[in-house]
């Protein structure tokens, strides 16, 4: 690969103005006045250069379709929803239409589309909308015809707004309408967009319910073909089953969206306290601590990392209690040489980050979710109430008590954003709850190349050169618009550069 020198303002100790790479790697740092020759010099001026962002919790296809499908994140009402679906059905000529975005709460209707309106404005087409958490679905009568065993399953309701089990069915039979080609494309335009805003690496959270061997294979592949960020595959599926998969598929474990519960949108999220409009619905629990503990001893003695999906403070009690367990069973040292992790820890009691904390879990969190829907006023205070809605995302408190922090975007739920994650972990609503800038920005750097036992997230002689220009003259005001990624370096290779 030869050698590149690039002069800039780097984020890194000493305010170094220069560093020199070589095969990959970081080989000096240093003043740009002491740079030795270069088969290519960068020169950045006064730009900042830092190192390269990395997302610990994508799913690249469903991005994708946000990305280039019909995205309703910002659709302004029921209305302007359905109106959406005809014009897009107009444009797919008859072919299923896949969707993702909507949020009820938004609405002044206050409610999802039914199926009956959906055949409607698709003309009977085959239609499947995921809400912005992707924990539910709206569907057409036409895509309840080809999974007809939905309706027997947990979650199903006449109206076609999906959860559960039948939600899990609907999403299947959705995937299974996409060509490869169709597939291939929605992957790279997530990848495309990921480097263009200096993200250098995603952590893929693939599983058999969300997306299939097939498209994480296809994902791992076009990385491998063509200049993009790296990828990290995890595969949430629990049990021997998941663990020989997970094997067989390279990712680095049997983890990641291992639901422990839902989401607070869709309310399955599971919680000890009733949702404050749903009186008497505490979600939904999908593991017990016993199969956690089952799970987690598996992950270790295989050498993969186990993870799971716990929002809910009943759920996360669960996921903590299972993981101190398995940590009796298997030994504290080992299990804390794994790096297991829990995907977003949304409401968590004071014991269970403790015993997180202690066993050195990795907190795979998302300050967007706070920024969007916490506060006072926000979703989470319909669905919670305001105490718990401003006791969520405890970014401070997990890593007070030991945690490791990875921050991601859990895309397409949130936008692949890592500048406005920094933002919102800096500024989240709860001032007890913020990080200050630096922390925030190891844990969307460093923090997701820890998560996943690699190397990365420094500018130092040794590390890999994953990097990031920038047309700003030093750190960002948090305050203001994010600034423009000019050039995004994943292992030393130019994955994007402003033309």
């Amino acid at each position: 690969m030869g050698t590149t020198l690039y002069r800039g303002r780097l984020y890194a100790p000493g305010d170094p103005t220069a560093l020199l790479v070589r095969d990959g790697e970081i080989a000096w740092v240093g003043a740009a006045a002491d740079a030795g020759p270069a088969d290519e010099t960068v020169d950045a001026g006064d730009r900042l250069i830092t190192p390269a962002f990395v997302d610990a919790h994508v799913h690249a296809t469903s991005t994708g379709l946000a990305l280039v499908g019909l995205d309703l994140t910002d659709a302004a009402s029921l209305g302007d929803a359905l109106d959406r679906v005809e014009r897009a059905t107009r444009a797919a000529g008859g072919r299923p239409l896949l969707g993702h975005g909507w949020d009820e709460s938004r609405w002044p209707e206050r409610r999802p589309p039914t199926s009956a309106e959906l055949d409607r404005a698709s003309y009977g087409s085959v239609v499947y909308l995921s809400r912005v958490d992707v924990h539910s679905a709206v569907v057409s009568s036409a895509l309840v015809a080809a999974v007809p065993e939905a309706r027997g399953l947990a979650g199903w309701a006449d109206s076609g707004h999906l959860t559960r089990d039948a939600h899990h069915a609907a999403r299947r039979a959705a995937r299974d309408t996409m060509t490869p080609g169709q597939r291939r494309d929605l992957q790279r335009a997530t990848l495309t967009r990921a480097a263009q805003l200096g993200i250098g690496a995603i952590h893929e959270l693939a599983g058999p319910d969300l997306s299939g061997t097939e498209d994480l294979l296809g994902l791992l592949e076009l990385a491998r073909n063509e200049p993009a960020p790296w990828v990290f595959p995890y595969w949430g599926e629990p049990g021997p089953s998941g663990v020989d998969t997970a094997r067989r598929l390279g990712a680095l474990g049997a983890a990641g969206d291992l639901f422990a519960d839902g989401s607070i949108g869709s309310h399955t999220a599971c919680f000890s306290e009733s949702y404050v409009d749903a009186p008497g619905e505490h979600g939904h629990a999908y593991l017990s601590a016993e199969q956690v503990r089952e799970h987690v001893v598996l992950c270790t003695r295989a050498g993969l990392q186990a993870g799971f999906h716990a929002i809910g403070d009943a759920a996360v009690a669960a996921v903590a209690a299972g993981m101190a367990a398995g940590a009796e069973e298997v030994g504290e040292a080992a299990f804390r040489a794994a790096g297991h992790r829990v995907e977003h820890l949304e409401l968590v009691p004071d014991q269970a980050a403790t015993t997180l904390g202690r066993l050195g879990v990795v907190a795979s969190v998302q300050p967007a979710f706070d920024a969007l829907w916490g506060g006072d006023r926000g979703l989470y205070t319909d669905r919670l109430g305001a105490p718990r809605s401003l006791a969520s995302n405890p970014f401070a408190r997990l890593a007070a008590a030991g945690m490791p922090l990875a921050f991601g975007s859990d895309a397409p739920v949130t936008p692949l954003a890592p500048w406005e994650g920094v933002r919102a972990a800096v500024h989240h609503h709860a001032p007890e709850s913020r990080v200050d800038a630096a922390t925030a920005f190891a844990a969307h750097t460093a923090g997701g190349w820890a998560a996943a036992h690699r190397p990365g997230g420094t500018l130092t002689p040794g590390a890999p050169a994953h990097l990031a220009v920038w047309d700003t003259a030093g750190f960002p005001d948090l305050t203001a618009p994010p600034p423009r990624c000019l050039r995004t370096v994943a292992s030393g290779q130019t994955i994007w550069e402003v033309s």
